[in-house]
């Protein structure tokens, strides 16, 4: 568990980084506590403050997965192929990756609470949507809408943990509640697929749609009882200068780069170069406006300054990469390759996913953050190692150990990598950071669907399974080489002193 300091010099910080992480909340401490809707005894941190926030921000891995048994039954229904279904998974994919980063700068700008609000709106409006759906078109504009709306909960819930944190005099919030907040989002991707199998299975696929509606009232209750409202912003409201701290412009640059990008990997291995093209230009387009921008919605020079940051966000798209390859082209391999079921494919991935959980829970308990990504690349590596010797006569207890070990990759790099974000993103940042670290993870899922289609081309076979692994050696050996040598990692207060003097340099320079 991470532990709070109780020396002067650390409540001089921590009043320094609540300073930071509302800059809107200015006056006496008490005032801003009283406006934050906190109270001075009790745990800032109880499950009335939890709960809400851990349910938001399981509604978007759980959306990730939940459709996938219903894309047959779609198809049936709406009268077209099985292959353009497909469209209703990426088009999640790509609101998601879009609106997580544009929904922390919204939170940063306008209060964590109300964004969280709107977005459960967002899901309500695409479950209903959805349950009423009559044309594939329908259904796309749905799933659009509750990529956009589920995005919100994980930003914001950052936001305001950091704020709640900086509020008590705290430099960060107990272990358990980051720790919680990642649990929720494995547990939920692991529910996905056999929760919409059941609903499918017993109702009909418009209950994955429906069971949306009753998640997102439940949210907006706990939320507008138990979240205290967003302290008001003295901050002018003129369109101009509202426009320019919410940067617009860059916000619409990055989704079309995003876009332009996605829908290139989504092609592979059928190479779509002017997706690719367009997504160069447009990459480039949004770094020049981001330079010059007053307010930047994605900060450049802080990419560019704070390596460690970056270094995170890199880290854990490519440990993504490697799990979700297995967690699908694994799965594609046992049904294709040995002929194994559906079923039987669920019940033998079902102990990866609910490993990764245990390990999560016992990282939280602890403040092992290189420890725990150190044991991410290097079970991800053996794991990785172990796919080299499964053919069509491998036993099952084999296959289930060599996707176990991706599951303890899978809980350390959650812990580890999201504890690292929290420490290492400027505080007045954190909603922008977490939808951005949110958004490497996406596109880490997409890449190793690209892998996985590359390998599988022509046919599922104990080659193409090997050829994965052979990549994924090389992917997790480069995470491990990255992990090994982040000095960020060995001492992250002076990591973070480093750079708060460096800010502090920037602004009296």
């Amino acid at each position: 568990m991470i532990r709070r300091r109780a020396a002067g010099a650390e409540h001089a910080s921590s009043r320094s980084i609540a300073r930071n992480a509302a800059p809107q909340e200015t006056g006496s401490k008490k005032a801003g506590s009283k406006k934050a809707g906190l109270k001075e005894e009790g745990d800032p941190f109880s499950w009335r403050f939890t709960a809400p926030l851990l349910m938001g921000s399981a509604l978007n891995p759980i959306n990730s997965s939940l459709i996938a048994t219903a894309l047959t039954p779609i198809a049936h229904a709406m009268g077209v192929s099985v292959g353009n279904t497909a469209v209703l998974v990426a088009a999640l994919y790509l609101a998601s990756a879009i609106a997580q980063p544009t929904a922390g700068k919204l939170a940063e700008e306008f209060g964590p609470r109300r964004i969280f609000l709107a977005g459960a709106f967002f899901v309500l409006a695409g479950g209903v949507l959805g349950a009423l759906g009559q044309n594939l078109t329908m259904l796309l504009v749905s799933r659009v809408l509750i990529g956009i709306g589920t995005s919100a909960g994980y930003p914001t819930a950052m936001l305001l943990i950091r704020r709640r944190a900086a509020a008590a005099g705290m430099r960060e919030p107990p272990g358990g509640v980051l720790g919680a907040l990642s649990i929720t989002g494995q547990a939920t991707i692991a529910l996905g697929l056999p929760l919409g199998g059941l609903l499918v299975g017993a109702a009909g696929w418009r209950w994955t749609f429906l069971i949306n509606i009753p998640f997102a009232l439940a949210a907006l209750a706990m939320t507008l009882a138990w979240i205290p409202r967003d302290v008001p912003s003295t901050r002018s409201r003129s369109l101009r200068e509202l426009s320019a701290r919410i940067d617009i412009a860059g916000i619409a640059g990055f989704g079309g780069a995003m876009t332009s990008l996605l829908v290139f990997l989504m092609s592979l291995p059928e190479a779509n170069w002017i997706a690719l093209a367009l997504a160069i230009v447009l990459a480039t387009a949004l770094t020049v406006w981001e330079l010059r921008a007053s307010s930047p919605f994605l900060d450049v020079r802080l990419l560019a300054s704070n390596l460690a940051l970056t270094r995170t966000y890199l880290r854990s798209g490519l440990t993504l990469l490697g799990v979700y390859t297995v967690l699908y082209g694994v799965t594609q391999w046992l049904e294709a390759g040995r002929g194994f079921s559906s079923e039987l494919v669920g019940l033998l991935v079902l102990p990866m996913t609910g490993l990764g959980v245990l390990v999560s829970q016992a990282v939280a308990r602890r403040d092992l953050t290189r420890g725990a990504l150190i044991a991410a690349a290097v079970s991800s590596l053996a794991g990785s190692i172990g796919m080299l010797f499964l053919d069509a006569t491998a036993p099952v207890i084999a296959i289930v150990c060599v996707t176990m070990l991706f599951g303890v990759a899978l809980g350390t790099t959650s812990i580890g990598n999201q504890t690292a974000l929290y420490t290492q993103a400027p505080a007045e940042r954190i909603g922008t950071a977490s939808g951005l670290f949110r958004t490497f993870g996406y596109i880490g899922s997409i890449a190793s669907s690209t892998i996985t289609g590359i390998a599988f081309k022509n046919d599922v076979t104990d080659g193409g399974l090997h050829t994965i692994a052979l990549i994924l050696i090389a992917v997790s050996a480069l995470i491990l080489v990255m992990t090994l040598a982040d000095r960020a990692l060995r001492n992250p207060a002076a990591a973070r002193s480093g750079r708060a003097e460096r800010r502090r340099r920037g602004r009296t320079g």
